[in-house]
């Protein structure tokens, strides 16, 4: 089932601790701390695959996670790192934090491959704790956090030309003609309920990417018939070819109905009627007698080339497709990318991050995500456990803080349930 749109969680790995642990073998009575590092916890990796063109590998399973790095073990051994998750998504895709819409990452052009999550640093062991005042430290790192993320993947597709119109009008039949793609041929509307891509493959050599879109209908906009909801994979298309149909069986006014579907088309993304668009007045076969005069109308009421063609005869097909290569041969690349406006690893520095205030009692409040992590595995009732803390507190600017809110000697400070007096 075609599917340009998934809502997922992901999840990098956890870091693994560092180990606390000390040499013992014979002959060694008082050997030195040992513990190895943590391994790195497992990143979450997106990648362009040219396999895919939808998006359905992600309707079935909701949270995709990488695995944890192992803890470091003793005699310095380190611990296995987490394994890499590799997701696989069509070109085009973007990646869009769920809560707020900001692009992550737009999978287009050279972005083939992203890191989009990196895995929890591993912890160090207590081996690197050693200090010729503090020579058997019974503490170490613990690994770095996993970091979850909801996003949203959108599918644009990149196609080099699309088929617009009304449903019916064609477009199916004549991407049947021009390429190797199957879609469903009927004779009711909407028999095109997903886009469909083909390759356009031309006699002197190269191809084209064509695509055709759902048929869009008055009021699309605001949600009659199929809505909107493909429209975005045409943003992308170099060129259009609008199709309408002038049999006059189904559709009276072809001018009309190119009115009725440019005006669709602008309520979406005005920028879509600044593209070339070719106009083929399709089923010509069926108005030997007037379909010249109903062209020439066209051509001069919307000022753009206009074609006559049968997509089930092959009538005027070749004219219109050397018209697409044409504008293709002279087009510059202007492919829209959509530039990231949200860095997840800038968000979740925020965890890093601390706030000091001062008390009803003037004492100073120091609370922070890092901090409270810190507090978890120091033994603060050793004194090298404390003075290990204290370092922590100054490499983390805390200290700093306090000095510039004015902070005296004597003054009393609390960590959670950690509470000491401050001396410079």
């Amino acid at each position: 089932m075609f599917a340009d749109r998934a809502r997922i969680i992901i999840q990098s790995g956890k870091g693994g601790n560092g180990h606390i642990s000390f040499r013992r073998e014979k002959f060694v009575p008082a050997g030195g701390p040992d513990g190895g590092d943590g391994g790195r916890g497992g990143d979450i990796i997106f990648e362009v695959s040219d396999k895919l063109n939808n998006l359905s590998d992600f309707r079935m399973r909701r949270k995709f996670a990488a695995t944890n790095g192992e803890e470091g073990g003793k005699k310095r051994q380190h611990g296995k790192d987490g394994q890499d998750l590799v997701l696989k998504v069509p070109a085009g895709t973007i990646i869009k934090e769920a809560e707020t819409g900001q692009v992550i990452c737009d999978m287009s052009g050279d972005n083939r491959r992203v890191v989009l999550l990196k895995g929890g640093k591993g912890g160090l062991g207590n081996m690197h704790f050693a200090t010729s005042t503090m020579q058997a430290p019974k503490y170490a790192k613990p690994g770095g956090d996993a970091k979850s993320l909801e996003v949203i993947l959108e599918l644009k597709l990149l196609a080099d030309v699309g088929l617009v119109g009304y449903p019916n009008a064609g477009k199916s039949t004549l991407l049947s003609r021009l390429s190797n793609a199957k879609p469903e041929i009927a004779d009711y509307p909407f028999t095109t309920l997903n886009p469909i891509l083909g390759v356009v493959d031309l006699p002197g050599g190269g191809s084209f990417v064509m695509a055709d879109i759902p048929g869009i209908i008055e009021g699309a906009s605001e949600g009659v018939g199929l809505g909107l909801e493909f429209l975005r994979h045409i943003e992308r298309c170099k060129v259009l070819i609008h199709m309408v149909d002038i049999s006059g069986v189904e559709r009276e006014d072809p001018i009309e109905d190119i009115r009725a579907v440019n005006l669709e088309l602008a309520s979406y993304n005005q920028k879509l009627l600044d593209k070339p668009i070719i106009i083929a007045c399709n089923k010509a076969d069926t108005r030997p007698d007037d379909a010249e005069e109903i062209r020439q109308k066209v051509e001069d009421t919307f000022h753009r080339k206009t074609f006559l063609i049968s997509a089930v005869t092959g009538e005027g097909v070749k004219e219109l497709i050397g018209e697409v290569v044409r504008i293709l041969d002279e087009y510059k690349d202007e492919t829209n990318i959509y530039p990231s406006t949200f860095d997840p690893e800038e968000f979740f520095k925020k965890d890093d991050s601390f706030t000091v205030e001062v008390g009803s009692d003037g004492e100073y409040l120091v609370t922070g995500p890092k901090i409270e992590k810190m507090l978890g595995y120091t033994n603060l009732d050793s004194e090298k456990g404390f003075a290990f803390f204290q370092k922590f507190l100054k490499q983390q600017g805390i200290l700093k803080k306090l000095e510039e809110m004015g902070i005296k000697d004597g003054d009393t400070v609390k960590v959670y349930n950690l509470e000491f007096e401050y001396y410079k």
